[in-house]
């Protein structure tokens, strides 16, 4: 056996290449091939047809340097194309796969044969996967080489002796050779490391239209399943016309990549998706329009080649008597080894008001729906208006019944829609079938992103952590789960259009509840969640929840306990669906916060008796004070503060931070740096002074932190204390020892007015810069004077970058503005970040509105241009 590696791998190698020099005629018609071919690339017409036409333009190439190589050696040879160019798949920039099989011992005379073959391709500029093998190596298969036989599964002759690649598929491909097994071990070991490796998930921002799961070597992989297991004692159906279609649109896309890219590139890169788009056609007068409609034709054949894998791997698993082991469960089901199925499947596909039982029973049983329940529901469901579905209340029941948060709902309900039933039962839910967002922030299409929301709920009923053991005893409180699953179902449908996407929602909605019959104590809960399934998050991450009025106003919309539950479960579901790692552990728990003082609200009250209750707080401070403390003392260092202070610190922290200010002078500060489970909180007492904020702001960025929301306060005497929650990423504070020294240090000499922050941030700007996928951002401002009684409400919208908040302060202070809070927000690569401002102790004037917004755009301005 001669392997790849132990023959030259590029041209520039010294090859006795029998004298056999590069054909004139092989690079012209190379070049003509390759021209033709890019032409109907540019239309986006590289798909199945004109790639096997480049492929057999490839085949004459090679026929060509294998005769004149031929007359070199009289040993047998035969020539054999295997893996994607074996399918006849090659664009333009693929490599060219080749076996090359000798009846005989390999010599100097064959190797010199080898070498006139390969250096040509080489010359030509083909990357080469080249196996050379004896045909007496062939008797048992390459266990160790799992790509090898999984290529070979696709070998078909090219030019030789016929003979000899006749007794190769006999030895290799034929039933009952001892290669099949490995073979088809070898196929879904690496389908399984594949899928995994992509987190068994077909939504990418920027997909493998090869390797993702959907792509390419999925469909290739289908077809290899389907080859080996026709003897096969049950019957599973692939759409072999969708199939078809489908890795068509792939086989395209893949085309156009290469040719933008000019080598072999496979990832649908954001910067080039406006270019895929533009080359297929794609509708819209916008290019984020056009691509949103590129990138959901993409997740739709995606899905559909991966559901179709997935239903091949497991009929794989059935047992000899698949057809016959069946339980009886009722007149209408029964339990088979692939879940529950219809008792008599034609008399099913005429009764579409039993369809929902085998979905309900199946979460019943813990068990999973057959693919004969699948396939009925999928060819017969589009000849049924959505009423036939729900005749009588029995059938909006067993709904209602079906949506009850439980194991296994995500799965019953993502087989429902993707065979369509969703989609039947209600045309609101299939209008956001693959609907894309175009965006750094949402990773999932807006059905894919619903159904993960619901699958949120599902994990709460078997919770894995303290946090979420918080929210699962919410869910268990609640007297109509599915009316939480329902809302959740519809919170998006109204994306589908430009409008408000909630009123859109809440419409949609009432059309599919009148059809339900819903009654209207329910159908007004989930009108109120999807209108409001927005505020909650606002008021969390971009309000100062800490201030009463805040908690007062959002609790005067929510209205109710069982209200407050609802929107609570129902936004966490929604944010944690966004993409993975958007609900962070601290917004997890400022949302937990909100819920926490809206129902102390609800029940108990504020209002006038939050002044008793700080005065309470206050009371016990000075009850519990240390010895070194005195009441006097106390008392002075906390008139001033504003009442959230007392709510945002416990007692000894407190006491800390007293300390700390004793004996305060200008350009002096004292800092307390904790860590948390999952951040690290800054807490910066010093006499108040100009930027004092922005100077700490560039500090934590000159480490690298992420500040997630800062506080702002001063007592009567000119203390100022800050307080900064931030994340630590690269975990520069835990693996560094001397790190926390450092970060003391410097913000000691920045507040000292030794070291200007600004210029050592311009060496970081400087040596940090990195290219970003574009995303088109508008920097904006927004004022909001009526939401707090104190403050004017400043919302900034940004491109997000390094130091942003630095800067973003600096304006601020040097507008003579103060801050009190700043909330923090990112969605992909947007900023969205929320300051409370006073001047000189009230709110913004106009005047001071309009200039600092001038200076704040162009602050934001410029940062995104850096």
């Amino acid at each position: 056996m001669i392997d790849s590696a132990m023959l030259p791998t590029n041209h520039a190698a010294p090859i006795d290449a029998g004298g056999i020099a590069l054909g004139p005629t092989w690079r012209s018609q190379l070049d003509a091939a390759r021209e033709e071919l890019k032409e109907n690339t540019r239309d986006a017409r590289g798909g199945i047809r004109w790639l096997g036409r480049y492929t057999s333009r490839i085949d004459d190439i090679l026929r060509g340097i294998y005769r004149a190589a031929d007359a070199v050696t009289d040993t047998p040879c035969a020539l054999i194309p295997i893996g994607g160019y074996g399918r006849r798949h090659l664009c333009l920039h693929s490599d060219i796969d080749l076996l090359i099989v000798l009846d005989g011992e390999i010599g100097a005379t064959e190797e010199k044969f080898i070498s006139a073959i390969l250096h040509p391709l080489w010359d030509l500029g083909f990357e080469v996967g080249h196996q050379i093998r004896r045909f007496d190596e062939l008797a048992q298969p390459e266990v160790d080489n799992p790509e090898y036989l999984t290529a070979l599964m696709e070998a078909r002759f090219l030019e030789g002796d016929r003979a000899l690649f006749g007794r190769v598929t006999d030895t290799c491909l034929a039933n009952g050779s001892v290669w099949r097994p490995a073979m088809r071990k070898a196929l879904v070991d690496l389908i399984k490391q594949r899928l995994s490796r992509f987190n068994h998930t077909v939504f990418h921002l920027e997909p493998d239209v090869k390797d993702s799961p959907g792509g390419l070597r999925d469909a290739t992989a289908i077809r290899l399943l389907q080859g080996m297991e026709r003897d096969r004692p049950y019957d599973t159906y692939v759409d072999p016309g969708r199939l078809a279609e489908a890795e068509d649109f792939m086989l395209r896309v893949r085309s156009v990549l290469h040719m933008e890219r000019k080598r072999n590139a496979n990832v649908l890169e954001h910067g080039l998706q406006e270019a895929v788009a533009q080359a297929f056609g794609s509708p819209g007068e916008q290019p984020g329009r056009q691509v949103e409609r590129l990138m959901s034709t993409y997740y739709h054949h995606a899905r559909r080649i991966n559901r179709s894998l997935q239903t091949l791997l497991k009929a794989a698993t059935a047992p000899e008597d698949a057809d016959t082991a069946v339980e009886p469960i009722d007149d209408d089901l029964v339990q088979a080894w692939d879940g529950i199925r219809f008792a008599d499947g034609t008399r099913a596909s005429l009764q579409p008001r039993i369809w929902l039982r085998p979905f309900e029973e199946a979460l019943a049983r813990d068990s999973t729906v057959s693919e004969q329940v699948l396939t009925c529901v999928e060819r017969h469901g589009e000849r049924y208006m959505p009423e036939a579905f729900f005749p009588t209340d029995r059938e909006r029941d067993q709904l209602l019944d079906l949506l009850r948060p439980r194991p296994g709902l995500y799965d019953r309900l993502e087989e429902m829609h993707s065979r369509g039933l969703l989609g039947r039962m209600f045309p609101e839910f299939q209008k956001i079938y693959c609907h894309v967002t175009r965006d750094f922030y949402h990773r999932y299409t807006v059905d894919e992103h619903t159904l993960r929301a619901i699958r949120n709920v599902e994990h709460l009923c078997t919770p894995m952590t303290h946090s979420r053991k918080r929210f699962a005893g919410l869910l268990r409180e609640l007297d109509e789960p599915e009316l939480l699953v329902l809302a959740l179902m519809f919170h998006d449908v109204g994306k589908w259009t430009n409008r408000n996407h909630a009123e859109e929602g809440v419409r949609m909605a009432n059309d599919a509840m009148r059809r339900l019959r819903l009654p209207e104590r329910s159908r007004q809960m989930v009108e109120f969640l999807i209108r409001h399934h927005l505020q909650m998050s606002v008021v969390a991450f971009r309000r100062d929840a800490e201030d009463p009025d805040t908690v007062i106003g959002f609790t005067r919309l929510v209205g109710t306990e069982e209200r407050l539950k609802l929107l609570t479960l129902l936004t966490l579901a929604d944010v944690d669906a966004v993409s993975p790692g958007v609900l962070t552990p601290w917004k997890e728990e400022m949302l937990w916060r909100l819920y926490v003082e809206s129902y102390n609200q609800l029940t108990l009250g504020y209002g006038d008796d939050s002044i008793d209750h700080d005065e309470v707080a206050r009371i016990a401070l000075n009850v519990q004070r240390p010895d070194d403390i005195t009441e006097a003392e106390l008392t002075s260092y906390l008139e001033g503060f504003p009442q959230r202070y007392l709510r945002l610190v416990d007692g000894p922290v407190v006491y800390d931070h007293l300390r700390l200010a004793r004996d305060l002078k200008p350009g002096i500060v004292r800092p307390i740096l904790k860590t948390h489970e999952t951040s690290w909180e800054l807490s910066a007492i010093a006499l108040d002074q100009p930027r004092l904020f922005s100077n700490i702001c560039g500090v934590l960025s000159f480490f690298g932190m992420d500040i997630m929301r800062g506080h702002v306060m001063s007592n009567q005497h000119g203390v100022a204390l800050d307080i900064f929650e931030f994340e630590d990423r690269e975990k520069f504070l835990t693996l560094n020892p001397s790190a926390r020294d450092e970060l003391e240090a410097l913000l000691d000499d920045v507040i000292g007015g030794r070291v200007v922050i600004d210029e050592k941030l311009k060496g970081r700007w400087r040596a940090g810069r990195k290219k970003l996928p574009v995303e088109q951002i508008t920097p904006h401002v927004h004022y909001n004077n009526h939401y707090s009684k104190r403050f004017t409400v400043v919302e900034m919208v940004a491109p997000n970058g390094w130091g942003l908040l630095y800067r973003v302060s600096r304006a601020i202070a040097d507008s003579g503005c103060s801050i009190d809070l700043v909330l923090i927000n990112t969605e992909g690569t947007k900023a969205l970040d929320v300051f409370h401002l006073t001047e000189q102790g009230g709110k913004l004037t106009e005047e001071t509105q309009e200039r600092l917004k001038a200076d704040l755009e162009e602050t934001l301005g410029a940062a995104a241009n850096h």
